[in-house]
C-alpha cells in the first residue's frame, strides 16, 4: 500500500531500503532527487547493530528521508515480512529523526532478477547485489511518483 507521496522536492538525498531477514539493500538518490543509485548490502547481524549501521549510512550520505520497501501480499494485505519491515524502519526513523515513507515493493525482487538477467550478470555474486537493485527500484519508484506522470507530446499519426 503506497502512501500518497508528499512533495519532498526540497530534500537533498533520500535513502531507499529493501529490508529482508538476512540482508538489507541500500540505495541513495542523487542531490536533485531524480535518480537512485545502489550503495551497499548490509548482511544482518542483530536488529540493534543493523539499525546503528544504517543510521551511520544516513549520516554519511546526508540522507534527509528514508523510503522503506513494504512487501505486501498480491492482495494488498500486509505480509509477515511487511510487519517486520515496518517495525525495523520505524525504529530506524526514531533513531535518526528522519521522515519515513513506505513504498509498495510487490514484485521488486522479481524485477531486480530480470534486470540482472538482461544485463548479463551471472548467478555468481548475485546475492551481493540483488538487494541493492531492489532498493534502487523501490527508491526510484518513490522518486518518480514525486515528479508525477510524465506526459509525452502528442504523436501525429
Amino acid at each position: 500500500m503506497n502512501q500518497p507521496p508528499q512533495p519532498v522536492m526540497n530534500l537533498a538525498r533520500i535513502m531507499g531500503l529493501d529490508i529482508g531477514d538476512r540482508r538489507i539493500g541500500v540505495a541513495i538518490s542523487d542531490g536533485l532527487g531524480l535518480t537512485a543509485q545502489p550503495v551497499f548490502t548490509l548482511h544482518r547481524s542483530n536488529p540493534r547493530e543493523d539499525i546503528r549501521s544504517i543510521a551511520r549510512l544516513t549520516r554519511k550520505h546526508e540522507a534527509t528521508a528514508i523510503v522503506a520497501g513494504l512487501p505486501l501480499h498480491m492482495s494488498g494485505d500486509l505480509s509477515p515480512q511487511a510487519q517486520k519491515s515496518q517495525a525495523f524502519a520505524q525504529e530506524l526513523a526514531k533513531r535518526t529523526g528522519l521522515p519515513l515513507y513506505f513504498w509498495d515493493e510487490r514484485l521488486t525482487s522479481h524485477a531486480a532478477h530480470e534486470i540482472l538477467d538482461v544485463s548479463g550478470f551471472g548467478t555468481t555474486g548475485r546475492k551481493a547485489v540483488i538487494d541493492q537493485v531492489a532498493a534502487v527500484l523501490i527508491l526510484q519508484g518513490f522518486l518518480d511518483a514525486q515528479r508525477g506522470p510524465t506526459l509525452l507530446p502528442p504523436q501525429n499519426v
